[in-house]
């Protein structure tokens, strides 16, 4: 039995103890999450824009990028994965999501180019516009995200400090996408030529809802004509794929490319597994710290696949990108 004394001193431990963590939720209730959207960029008069979902304080916080999907063609910035934005917030991190121009109202290059405008600007003003540290980057998306996150490790300077592409691709002029996919998701809707690219005709647009036509029923005949690579670049794949190196991730990776995490269901059908491996192929080649992650069975976006084995990736995903961030 402890002593009147020490039951006193366990008494006033624990009263502390709460008054800490009491203080904690309170900081935390402070600093409530907030979202704000800026332009990064202005091409005639369409503005491109990046939403900053952060804690509502001064406080300087590592950054993720997160870059959405949608073969280059469709998506948009509010499209982050939830499962990614609730690691970053919960972690004390600032969440960054980008828009960019898409195709094919805009090609390829300059594609990229506001993708690569996008990290100038948050090394420019996210230090004292978003409180964010320049030093500590890392960047995530999934599909084109991915591929785009790909993009990332050899365009953007300076290099973010880790990668985390979900069922991504290193590769533009592949059979995959420069030959008709013999895939049911890919014959959904049937459109003659003509009909598929008026659904693209109008104006640029770096966010698919403020485009009048029907941009999945364009993908979709991109995928089944096998057109995909000459329709978002103007390039002819079989004739000219040397014009499309600067920017496939599978052409450039280089000793210095960042440590990088993949995951990819065997099964996809959308973006093929082989993806993945080969990107692994040449991390190993040029000795970059990497990992792929598989998932079993599992379609595009890890669909069908084990919720175990897809709740762990995850956690190892966020484990990798963590360690990277806090180093």
């Amino acid at each position: 039995m402890l002593s009147p004394i020490s039951q006193r001193m366990c008494i006033l431990l624990i009263v502390a103890n709460v008054a800490i963590v009491s203080s904690a939720h309170l900081a935390m209730a402070e600093a409530q999450i907030k979202m704000k959207t800026y332009t990064y960029k202005k091409v005639g008069e369409l503005e491109i824009k990046l939403d900053v979902y952060r804690a509502s304080d001064e406080t300087i916080r590592p950054l993720v990028v997160w870059i959405h999907g949608g073969a280059l063609i469709n998506g948009h910035r509010a499209g982050v994965s939830g499962r990614v934005k609730k690691w970053a917030l919960d972690s004390g991190y600032v969440l960054a999501s980008i828009d960019y121009r898409l195709a094919p109202e805009t090609q390829l290059p300059e594609i990229i180019q506001d993708v690569e405008d996008a990290f100038t600007w948050l090394h420019k003003e996210g230090p004292s516009l978003l409180k964010i540290d320049p030093e500590r980057i890392v960047v995530s998306g999934g599909s084109a995200g991915g591929y785009l996150t790909f993009v990332t490790g050899h365009r953007v300077n300076p290099r973010p400090k880790a990668l985390v592409p979900f069922w991504g691709y290193g590769d533009l002029v592949g059979d995959w996408y420069s030959r008709p996919s013999p895939h049911p998701r890919h014959h959904g809707t049937k459109l003659t030529r003509a009909e598929a690219f008026k659904q693209v005709s109008g104006p640029p647009v770096s966010d698919s809802r403020d485009r009048v036509g029907n941009g999945g029923a364009f993908y979709q005949h991109c995928r089944q004509k096998g057109i995909w690579p000459k329709s978002v670049s103007g390039w002819d794949p079989h004739t000219q794929a040397e014009r499309f190196h600067p920017f496939m991730p599978l052409k450039n990776v280089t000793a210095d490319y960042p440590p990088t995490l993949m995951i990819h269901g065997t099964a996809d059908t959308d973006v093929p597994y082989e993806q993945s491996v080969l990107m692994a192929a040449e991390f190993k080649r040029h000795q970059v710290p990497h990992e792929l992650v598989s998932i079993p069975d599992a379609e595009h976006g890890l669909g069908g696949g084990d919720a175990k084995l897809i709740d762990e990736a995850y956690a190892k995903a966020f484990a990798f990108l963590t360690n990277h961030l806090e180093k």
